[in-house]
């Protein structure tokens, strides 16, 4: 392995700066978090469905309420004739067997070869009311790469699916895997976007540039 010289002057200041931050903690930002019964971010009084569309829609996302299945069969059937797509993907294998048994073939099982898909569906691990964010990992089905690989990724949920915040999620999380837990957990806000090239923003870069959540009322 190979070792670099340090001058005294530059190792002197270095231990100093070793004994400064052993000897002052920083202070925990909340330190009785821990202690509280809930969550330290006030409640907005709405339902946590309320809450997460609001949050989402202000994310870019796109959010569509459904009060069944057969609504989120219709509802996607729509945007699939609307935008003229091609070939639209699905990651669930519970919703592809939903659109076959009711002869709706839009849908193509989720393939990483087919790299010209115009969309893909895949499910998801929860929804997060205050943040607007889609909680996915890697237990899903191309957990990996079907949220993230095609222009536009539509997910779809239950009402139980829905949690007021974070920690509310990964609670969900051990419920339903228990020490088995993800390789990954993923927390998708709105569509991909960056400000590195001049500041500017620009959508669709790293992933999606649309996103879109059907919610269906009625628990998984």
């Amino acid at each position: 392995m190979q070792t670099f010289k340090t001058s005294k002057a530059r190792e002197n200041i270095l231990s100093r700066i070793r004994k400064g931050l052993s000897d002052e903690k920083v202070a925990m930002p909340y330190p009785d978090a821990e202690k509280e019964s809930g969550a330290i971010y006030a409640s907005t009084g709405n339902a946590p469905e309320e809450d997460f569309a609001e949050a989402f829609i202000k994310l870019g996302g796109k959010f569509v309420f459904c009060e069944n299945e057969q609504d989120l069969m219709d509802n996607i059937n729509i945007l699939y004739e609307n935008r003229g797509w091609k070939q639209l993907l699905c990651a669930d294998e519970r919703m592809l067997k939903i659109f076959h048994n009711n002869k709706v073939d839009i849908l193509s099982p989720a393939n990483p070869k087919a790299e010209s898909a115009d969309a893909c569906i895949t499910g998801c691990e929860a929804l997060v009311a205050r943040t607007g964010s889609v909680l996915l990992s890697s237990k899903q089905n191309l957990g990996r790469t079907a949220p993230v690989y095609y222009p536009v990724h539509i997910v779809f949920a239950y009402a139980n699916q829905v949690v007021p915040d974070i920690e509310d999620g990964f609670a969900l999380l051990k419920k339903k895997y228990g020490s088995d837990l993800p390789s990954m957990i993923n927390l998708t806000s709105g569509p991909s976007r960056t400000a590195d090239i001049e500041k500017t923003l620009v959508v669709g870069v790293h992933g999606p540039g649309e996103i879109f959540c059907f919610l269906i009322n009625a628990d998984l």
